[in-house]
């Protein structure tokens, strides 16, 4: 039991946008509704291939730097301000998790399994949404991108999720066997980058360009599929050797 224990992940750490709900059309329909009016609107293909796994800071600077203009931070706090209300106002319709997320979340968090979000969203944009769908009591610790400086593919964002969860740990670990799932290149490398292993799921990218993630699938109901007893992912450590100490 304890040679099993020590192959189990310490955290299991969750994207939110791709990997929770299917939201990035959301993102994407905030986005033009604010940009377009200064003609600085993008196809859906820009948007998947340029800015998502972007926060909505950098997106907006972004979009800016393509068409030569620059945009203060009075202004871009304007325009993130703007964008949260229109995304607020489309979720209020109602968003539904991708199949397997809140089997699994709950399965984690019952085995004892910290569970966490790391995510380029607001928090306002997050908690509706894990009330909505009846996961607001699931997750330990959430990281957003009021929380970090720098977004996704930096490591910040993850290097701070496993800090804090890290902190939540009694006596606390030096380091810390984590999982990372997520849907975009941007948030592999982040999570690369912090020094955890990843799951990438093709919610949002085909698998070649997931390929850097330590595995592919095409739901989170075949992670489900590796439980024996709904208490730890031992068969997914035993297989794919997972595990290596982070010391981020």
């Amino acid at each position: 039991m304890e040679n099993d224990r020590k192959k189990l992940p310490e955290a299991v750490i969750f994207d939110f946008d791709g990997i929770i709900v299917d939201t990035e059309p959301l993102h994407y329909r905030a986005f033009t509704r604010i940009l377009e009016p200064h003609g600085l609107g993008f196809s859906w293909e820009e948007y998947r291939k340029t800015y998502m796994g972007f926060d909505d800071r950098d997106a907006f600077l972004e979009a800016f730097s393509r068409h030569g203009k620059v945009l203060d931070d009075v202004r871009l706090s304007e325009l993130v301000h703007k964008k949260g209300e229109a995304f607020q106002d489309m979720i209020s319709e109602g968003v539904t998790p991708y199949p397997g997320v809140a089997e699994l979340a709950r399965k984690l968090k019952k085995s004892g399994i910290p569970v966490a979000i790391c995510s380029g969203a607001l928090l306002s944009d997050i908690l509706p949404v894990l009330e909505n769908i009846g996961l607001g009591e699931c997750f330990n610790t959430i990281v957003t991108a009021g929380d970090v400086k720098k977004s996704k593919p930096d490591p910040e964002s993850y290097m701070l999720a496993c800090r804090r969860i890290m902190e939540n740990i009694s006596p606390p670990p030096q380091g810390l066997r984590a999982i990372a799932i997520e849907d975009t290149p941007a948030g592999i490398d982040s999570a690369l980058g912090a020094g955890l292993h990843v799951i990438a799921v093709t919610n949002s990218y085909p698998p070649e360009y997931l390929s850097k993630a330590s595995w592919v699938v095409d739901s989170l109901l075949e992670i489900l599929d590796c439980f024996q007893d709904g208490s730890a992912l031992t068969e997914i450590a035993c297989r794919r050797h997972f595990f290596k100490k982070s010391d981020k």
